[in-house]
């Protein structure tokens, strides 16, 4: 697994594609997601050629720009979502659509711009929030980013996407007790995923405690690839660089997984989210 925080979206690092990302699938089509590549792959060729055949279709281009996401082709989704908020300016979804493909992007203060206009005071959207959350962290404005946490948390208490990416946001900030209080939280849900329980193993291994971060780790790996891990974790603990698994700068040991910072985005082989 590729060590990364910055991936947007929901427990987001928060895979793409799910609520907090594009994610909880925010897509006007409340149809089952799909979960895997080749599920991906498919839904890309679909609306491909729907798209192709009307470029101004709406729903065509959402979704296919979704799909793309998924599939990490980021540059292709950016196009054509860039052209789909020229036709559908007020278009609250594809804007914020378009913001989180920015960020896929690297264009993070463009980011920032298009989804603080995906929603409104009045109509505020808590997959919104955390989206903008995760750019804010991106940036490396981490008080920020957990004020806009905090917010989407009061508009949907307990959702774990954004509680992931909360707790990693404080985890960025060096607050460790208080990152693992958020993510127990977050992974004592029945909504949460295995991307949530690898962000709690990551901040228990910062803390030292490897024996917890690996029993925990063992509920969504075999004990080879759970031992693996912790090494890893061990290894980079002891070398100083631990601040680097939440950066995104760790390397991937040999033979081993490290535990990926997952924010509300991730693998594409998962359902994406924020």
């Amino acid at each position: 697994m590729a060590v990364c925080l910055g991936a947007l979206a929901l427990a987001g690092c928060q895979s793409r594609g799910g609520p907090g990302d594009i994610t909880g699938s925010i897509g006007r089509s409340q149809t089952a997601q799909p979960r895997t590549p080749a599920d991906w792959q498919g839904e890309r060729e679909r609306w491909a050629k729907r798209y192709d055949a009307n470029p101004k279709d709406r729903e065509a281009a959402f979704n296919y720009a979704r799909a793309l996401r998924a599939l990490e082709q980021n540059a292709q989704a950016l196009a054509v979502l860039q052209r789909a908020v020229l036709t559908f300016q007020d278009d609250r979804e594809l804007l914020g659509a378009y913001g989180r493909s920015l960020a896929d992007n690297g264009r993070l203060r463009e980011a920032d711009d298009v989804l603080s206009r995906a929603h409104s005071p009045e109509r505020p959207d808590w997959r919104i929030l955390s989206a903008q959350g995760t750019v804010a962290d991106q940036l490396g404005e981490h008080q920020r980013a957990q004020q806009i946490y905090q917010a989407a948390l009061r508009l949907a208490p307990g959702e774990p996407t954004i509680m992931s990416n909360y707790g990693l946001s404080l985890a960025l900030s060096r607050q460790l007790p208080e990152a693992e209080r958020v993510l127990a939280e977050a992974a004592a849900s029945d909504r949460a995923d295995a991307r949530v329980r690898q962000n709690l193993v990551l901040v228990l291994g910062l803390q030292g405690r490897f024996g917890e971060a690996e029993t925990l780790a063992r509920r969504d790996q075999s004990p080879a690839e759970a031992a693996a891990t912790i090494a890893y974790l061990k290894r980079s603990v002891s070398q100083q660089n631990s601040w680097d698994l939440l950066k995104g700068k760790g390397g991937a040991p040999t033979g081993g997984k490290p535990p990926a910072a997952q924010r509300a985005g991730g693998s594409a082989a998962a359902e994406p989210r924020a």
